[in-house]
């Protein structure tokens, strides 16, 4: 029996061990749920494990105030297949990524400069609130909604890491407002009046 137990372990490990070193994202091909393909391996070279894009300040002249850089696998192939990605957050003063979710991936957010109030909500709705202040980590596990505002009076940087090189985004605000699910629909809902959900389709950019 012993044998047998030992036997079902080792086919277990050796199923889960990688079968190659790594496998960078051939991004001329679609990239399905399990990432994008592999590109040929004589193909590869040090500048697919090597990354640049976090190093500058985001574009935060819009809505929000904020800029959201990502270093996942469709920006930086290295990553494909591993489990991990990063992204640079930039909030200027004001500045707030709103409610949203990462359905693919949890997330580990290091505040670098300034300071973010940063918060999640479980599924019995217990929020869980921190301002954060540089050099520290807040995380935000897999699916929950989330949010981070600027709690500085200047622009407040983050580096955020995930467990997943595709963690996937939906912000809430977009996911009612920015569509052309009809008002009616989505005043049934929301609880919210008529007048306010057209507000926020108009400012959002949605119909119906």
């Amino acid at each position: 029996m012993f044998k047998l137990l030992f036997l079902f372990a080792v086919l277990i490990l050796s199923s889960n061990a990688a079968v190659q070193d790594f496998c960078v994202a051939d991004l001329k091909g679609p990239e399905s749920p399990a990432g994008y393909s592999c590109k040929t391996a004589t193909k590869v070279t040090v500048n697919d494990f090597v990354f640049s894009g976090l190093s500058a300040a985001g574009n935060t002249s819009n809505i929000i105030k904020a800029s959201v850089t990502p270093a996942f696998a469709a920006q930086f192939p290295g990553l494909n297949g591993l489990g991990l990605s990063a992204a640079r957050l930039d909030l200027a003063p004001s500045g707030v990524v709103p409610f949203h979710t990462h359905p693919g991936a949890s997330e580990v957010l290091l505040v670098v400069q300034g300071s973010i109030t940063a918060a999640f909500v479980s599924s019995a709705n217990t929020v869980y609130l921190k301002t954060l202040k540089k050099g520290e980590l807040m995380v935000f596990p897999q699916g929950l909604l989330h949010f981070q505002v600027n709690a500085a009076g200047y622009t407040s940087v983050a580096y955020v890491f995930f467990s997943s090189s595709s963690p996937g985004l939906q912000i809430t605000d977009f996911a009612l407002f920015a569509n052309d699910l009809s008002t009616k629909l989505v005043e049934a809902t929301t609880f919210l009046d008529e007048a306010q959900i057209k507000k926020l389709k108009g400012v959002l950019g949605g119909t119906g």
